[in-house]
């Protein structure tokens, strides 16, 4: 064992949306601050991707094997590397809706409240977007918050061949609007080239990759961290800090949490409420693919977003979520785990290549937010990741795919030369690998009885220790959780900065 022989302020423990913005945030106050990720640095990001690149789906999976409520291993959609998971994403940076942060009905239950509200979010909401450079318009769609501020930049223009699309749904009553995109000088901006990169040019910070945290050391009584213990590039290392902030992302947090355990807290660190791991959430993932009748690059950005049916509809008074089109099929990691959907398409058009089938198609993402369930959850045993989910919320997200057949119909009806008329809609449901939105594991709250973390983020046993990821969730929304968790890390930013003298 090495001990290393600095004492940081802050140990950041991950490099996504959370840990690399709350870096970013902190690297100006001239505290010491250690950064450590598991995996390697890398300067690209998914707008880079090539065609080949997006079908070979083992490059986007953690390396080792996590088991399913049966027992059966898996290899998880999910990124070891600076910057995390925003190294794959679409940078669509959507704010949550005022009513996803109060106790929402739905037809499987209830959507709890959050202990915080928009307002309490919203000038942080517009500091991220900032931060990260979001492309959008505001008072397209009717369900978006206000904002303080306009988006920093005008929004990405749909392409060419999309546009027509946007335009019929408009004239058919419905609300396109434009997503919200982080986008810089070399593509999507993400948690690396935003967060850790910038930060890490600071004297004060030091990033460690290959990094891999196992553990973390209490004090006798338990109430504070003082070690934290990683196998970097295999040796073993302790780096002692005053102020531990975790940022794994939701599930392998709650897996750090559970295995972290001792005399003072023998079901896992900070898990006296017994709730590290429960309440996991994930949202319901679909895609479905029209085809169309001229090709297209199969590289393009998402660009519409459809939230007309996000609260429900006059026939089904529940929330039933969000939809976007895909962006192009040759850069969307996601369709790397739904290779049947292009299968689907083959079967009814035989002639069609992979390729042609490809630069053919829209694809249109559905999401579907689910509800929290302290039976989805997270354990640590014998050493192995083991994640137990059972999707919920199912009947609402079928609706809001059958809903969206009916409007492609129509929109194919009012566009006869760009589709072909009768053509199938394959549906392509994401299956367990797909952790994509998790989040839930580690709420935050007011009562310690029932949540991990206070309101502030920091651990209820635990007075050194923050969760800064999606774990804070009490209930998930049916939009990406990415910009709530910039928003939250900036939040928690100015509480720490407080409690270290500024």
């Amino acid at each position: 064992m090495i001990i290393d022989d600095q004492v940081y302020d802050v140990i950041i423990i991950g490099t996504g949306a959370g840990g690399g913005t709350l870096a970013r945030k902190l690297a100006p106050t001239g505290k010491k601050i250690l950064i450590l990720e598991r995996g390697e640095l890398t300067y690209g990001e998914s707008s880079e991707l090539t065609d080949t690149d997006v079908f070979k789906k083992e490059q986007f999976h953690a390396p080792e094997p996590w088991f399913d409520k049966a027992g059966e291993p898996f290899h998880p959609q999910t990124k070891y590397g600076v910057g995390g998971n925003t190294k794959l994403w679409y940078g669509v940076l959507m704010r949550m809706r005022e009513r996803d942060f109060e106790a929402v009905p739905h037809q499987d239950g209830l959507s709890p409240e959050w202990g915080l509200k928009y307002a309490d979010f919203e000038p942080y909401y517009t500091e991220a977007e900032k931060l990260y450079n979001v492309h959008g318009r505001s008072g397209e769609d009717p369900t978006e918050p206000p904002h303080s501020e306009d988006y920093p930049q005008p929004p990405v223009q749909n392409e060419p061949f999309l546009q027509p699309v946007f335009d019929t749904l408009s004239k058919q009553g419905l609300h396109p609007s434009h997503l919200p995109i982080g986008l810089g000088d070399h593509g999507r901006t993400d948690a690396e080239d935003t967060g850790i990169t910038p930060a890490a040019e600071s004297e004060n910070v030091t990033l460690r990759t290959s990094a891999e945290v196992v553990w973390l050391h209490t004090n006798p009584s338990g109430r504070e961290v003082k070690a934290v213990q990683a196998k970097v590039s295999g040796q073993d290392y302790l780096f002692m800090g005053h102020i531990v902030v975790v940022a794994c992302g939701a599930i392998n947090s709650a897996a750090l949490l559970l295995r972290s355990l001792n005399d003072k807290h023998p079901n896992g660190l900070a898990n006296g409420s017994g709730q590290v791991g429960r309440n996991l959430m994930k949202q319901l993932l679909s895609v479905v693919v029209q085809l169309t009748s001229d090709a297209n690059s199969g590289m393009f950005p998402r660009t519409i977003g459809i939230n007309d049916f996000y609260w429900g509809t006059d026939q089904f008074p529940y929330p039933m979520g969000h939809i976007q089109n895909s962006g192009g099929i040759f850069q969307d990691v996601l369709f790397s785990e739904a290779p049947p959907i292009l299968s689907g398409l083959s079967r009814f058009f035989p002639n069609f290549g992979l390729r042609q089938l490809a630069t053919h198609s829209i694809g249109w993402w559905i999401q579907t937010e689910d509800l929290p369930n302290p039976d989805n959850r997270v354990y640590y045993l014998n050493g192995r990741l083991r994640v137990e989910y059972t999707a919920n919320n199912v009947e609402a997200h079928d609706r809001l795919v059958y809903k969206w057949f009916d409007v492609m119909r129509s929109v194919e009806s009012a566009q006869p030369s760009m589709f072909t008329r009768g053509a199938t809609h394959p549906r392509s449901d994401m299956p367990m690998s797909v952790v994509a939105h998790q989040c839930g594991t580690c709420r935050f709250g007011e009562d310690p009885e029932n949540s991990v973390l206070d309101l502030n983020c920091r651990a209820h046993e635990v007075d050194n220790l923050y969760v800064v990821d999606s774990s804070f969730f009490p209930a998930n929304t049916s939009v990406s959780p990415a910009l709530t968790v910039m928003a939250n890390a900036l939040r928690v930013g100015d509480h720490l900065i407080d409690r270290l003298g500024g």
